[in-house]
């Protein structure tokens, strides 16, 4: 593979650089290796990305070495990558994040090692409001994603009650998110204080494994819901997002078939993805998660649990 190369997608050129570079050492993964996944996995991963402020992870070392968060959208951005302004409280100001709106401006990201992809739960043009609720399941050791999987069905099952579906995706590190979509009129608050009632209950019914203080002290052996992410100011992994840990692995939809399995199995190693693999996902089973951008589903005005 060169070291240097210009990808022309429809009539925009895209100059990569450093493709050779090795940017996850434990398994010599390069730089060019992070771009063709990108670009081999757009077809199910853009929708995702599309509209949502972009908060980019970069690790230009690789995943060994210092990476930064980059909410700005760089100025030296080629003039079709777009923007939206949003506030940044952590910033106390508006700022410009980027949009990946098609596959030139996704080439153009992983070009700057952007291997991870943090997005609103909003979409720009409405970013008061969530377009879906999502409940973060982190374990604290030795509890690992089996652990997460039970947490996971009863997360499940509560939503179940309420006639809401929900869909699960590994993190890609160590745990396992459940997302809800809505894609009505909902605000933040309303889906915060929901998905925190949520975690408080299961903390109350499985004080032994559950728990939903932020705490690190409380979390030792058990999964932290993590319902604080339902928030204007916060971002999540994107689905289908690289993750810089020791293998490029994945934040992968999965079934609840899977979940279950897992769990069933006791085998954290089911739930673990590589790119490549999820390649092969996509391919035999389509995008797992479409639903979750499209589903209209209203949270309950009155719940009883």
């Amino acid at each position: 593979m060169p070291n240097k190369a210009e990808l022309i997608v429809k009539d925009r050129k895209i100059q990569v650089s450093n493709l050779d570079k090795v940017l996850y050492p434990k398994v010599g993964f390069t730089k060019g290796q992070v771009i063709d996944y990108y670009i081999r996995v757009a077809s199910a991963l853009l929708p995702h990305l599309k509209d949502r402020p972009l908060t980019m992870k970069r690790y230009p070392d690789g995943v060994e070495g210092e990476f930064f968060y980059e909410k700005n959208c760089p100025k030296h951005r080629p003039k079709w990558v777009q923007t939206a302004q949003v506030w940044s409280e952590s910033n106390d100001r508006m700022m410009n994040f980027c949009l990946v709106q098609d596959l030139a401006t996704l080439i153009w990201a992983a070009n700057l090692a952007d291997l991870e992809l943090h997005t609103s739960l909003s979409r720009k043009d409405n970013d008061k409001r969530p377009t879906m609720m999502v409940f973060d399941l982190d374990p604290g050791a030795p509890a690992d994603i089996v652990q997460c999987c039970q947490v996971g069905l009863w997360v499940r099952d509560l939503l179940g009650q309420m006639r809401l579906k929900s869909f699960p995706k590994t993190s890609g590190s160590k745990g396992l998110q459940v997302y809800v979509p809505l894609n009505i009129s909902v605000t933040y608050d309303e889906a915060k204080d929901l998905s925190g009632v949520l975690a408080q209950h299961l903390e109350r019914e499985h004080a032994d494994l559950v728990t939903s203080n932020m705490s690190k002290a409380v979390r030792k052996g058990k999964v932290f819901v993590d319902w604080s992410q339902n928030d204007e100011h916060k971002t999540t992994i994107c689905v289908y997002s690289l993750r810089a840990r020791e293998e490029p692995t994945v934040s992968t939809p999965v079934s609840w078939n899977e979940v279950k399995n897992c769990l069933k199995k006791k085998n954290a190693g089911l739930l673990k993805f590589r790119s490549d693999q999820v390649l092969s996902r996509v391919e035999k089973l389509g995008d797992l998660f479409e639903a979750v951008e499209k589903l209209k589903q209203k949270l309950p005005k009155k719940w009883k649990i």
